[in-house]
């Protein structure tokens, strides 16, 4: 796998890793869909509550664009299947211990956390495109209007 991917219009190099309902996602197998890939820094704190809840509830609008959403944390899958339970989420998440789909896109950040420096996800959004191509990407992604920011990138995207 590559170190980190190099730009907008790369190929992202396939990558697989464990999700929820007991599934390992594998880029390959979505070829011909669009994919939302959401990187947040933890289950259950209120920034990535609430950007969670916004996925689910335009959901269906990215399903009709031809899209798959998939969020991605370095929580465990038992915490993942918590909070997609929780918060009824109809697409799954993607553990990330080892922080080995972070690096691929580069997503680990050194972060001031109550005045103190913590490495940590920075909040990112990819999108790729049918053909595997990292065609977007939003960094340190604040919450309130980037959902529909992408629901309206991906329904562009022809």
């Amino acid at each position: 796998m590559a170190d980190s991917l190099s730009a907008i219009n790369c190929v992202v190099p396939d990558f697989s890793a464990a999700m929820t309902a007991g599934q390992t996602f594998k880029l390959s197998d979505y070829k011909g869909k669009k994919l939302v890939l959401y990187f947040y820094p933890k289950d259950n704190t209120p920034g990535c509550t609430t950007e969670s809840m916004h996925f689910r509830d335009l959901y269906d609008q990215f399903k009709q664009a031809n899209t798959e959403i998939f969020g991605i944390s370095r929580d465990s899958i038992r915490s993942h299947e918590g909070f997609k339970g929780k918060l009824g989420l109809p697409f799954e998440l993607i553990s990330d211990p080892d922080e080995t789909v972070c690096n691929l896109f580069n997503v680990m950040k050194m972060k001031n956390m109550y005045g103190k420096q913590v490495r940590g996800i920075e909040r990112s959004t990819f999108i790729i495109d049918g053909t595997g191509k990292l065609v977007k990407e939003w960094r340190g992604v604040k919450v309130p209007g980037h959902v529909d920011e992408a629901l309206e990138y991906v329904k562009a995207l022809a």
